[in-house]
C-alpha cells in the first residue's frame, strides 16, 4: 500500500470515528430526515443504548486508525542468499 493511500486511509478512519463518537449525542441526531419519515424508528434510534453502540463504533474506528499509524506498511522481504 502506498504511503499516500495509507495516510488518507488513517485520516478518513480517524475522521469517521470522531464523527460517530460525537454525532449521536448532538442535536442533529434527533432532527434527521429518516426519523421524520419513519416515526416507528424513533424509540430505537433515540434510545441511549443505541447511541452508545454508535459511539462505541466510533471509538473502535479511532483505535483502528491509531493502530494503522504504528504498524508496518507490509511484509518485509527476505534478501536472497
Amino acid at each position: 500500500m502506498s504511503r499516500i493511500y495509507r495516510a488518507l486511509l488513517v485520516v478518513l478512519a480517524f475522521e469517521m470515528g470522531a464523527l460517530l463518537l460525537y454525532l449521536p449525542w448532538s442535536g442533529y441526531w434527533e432532527q434527521n430526515y429518516f426519523l421524520s419519515h419513519f416515526p416507528s424508528l424513533m424509540p430505537i434510534v433515540l434510545h441511549p443504548s443505541f447511541r452508545g453502540v454508535v459511539s462505541g463504533v466510533g471509538v473502535l474506528d479511532i483505535l483502528i486508525a491509531f493502530g494503522w499509524i504504528g504498524s508496518q506498511p507490509g511484509p518485509h522481504r527476505v534478501p536472497p542468499q
